[in-house]
């Protein structure tokens, strides 16, 4: 148990590093959308500028930290095997697979723009990645409250967030607009 405390620092080093790669590398697919609607040579200039910058952050940054953040936590569950008796790991548990699937989706979003066959708006995009911060609250709200009625507030309190962001955007979309 020693070393438990350097596996906790380690662990949140690579949350944060991870989530800080969801976080840029939706906002690079938007501009690179945004891009594939000028002209030529900006079209291709820029379009060929993101393809290198979204590999480069996720096969650099983001895959490799959700890697180490599976690792990480895992070992921390290791030690407290008691954990996976309570139901507030559980809900956790299933918000990080909904996180890796969401860095998967990112991956495949990153595919289709590079061979520009995406299908989603700047706007779609937009909100889509609102759920990479949605998920996050979740995550860290049932860390902190760990039972079931401070976990029922918190998602209530998640699907309200949920709900101002994406009046926000839309928002920022109208001004934009504008």
């Amino acid at each position: 148990m020693a070393y438990y405390s350097y596996f906790v620092a380690a662990h949140i080093i690579f949350i944060v590093t991870w989530f800080a790669a969801l976080f840029y590398i939706v906002r690079l697919y938007i501009y690179h959308t945004e891009a594939l609607q000028r002209n030529e040579p900006d079209k291709s200039i820029l379009a060929t500028q993101f393809i290198i910058m979204e590999r480069r952050l996720m096969s650099i940054i983001g895959t490799p930290s959700m890697i180490l953040v599976v690792i990480t936590g895992s070992s921390l569950l290791y030690f407290n095997q008691q954990f996976l008796q309570e139901g507030w790991m559980h809900m956790k548990l299933f918000f990080i697979v909904c996180i890796i699937a969401y860095h998967f989706s990112c991956l495949r979003i990153q595919k289709r723009l590079s061979k520009q066959t995406s299908k989603l708006s700047s706007q779609q995009l937009r909100l889509f990645n609102e759920l990479a911060t949605i998920f996050l609250v979740a995550i860290v709200f049932l860390i902190e409250l760990k039972n079931t009625a401070n976990m029922l507030y918190g998602l209530l309190g998640l699907l309200l967030l949920a709900v101002i962001m994406m009046i926000a955007v839309k928002i920022y979309k109208r001004k934009r607009e504008a």
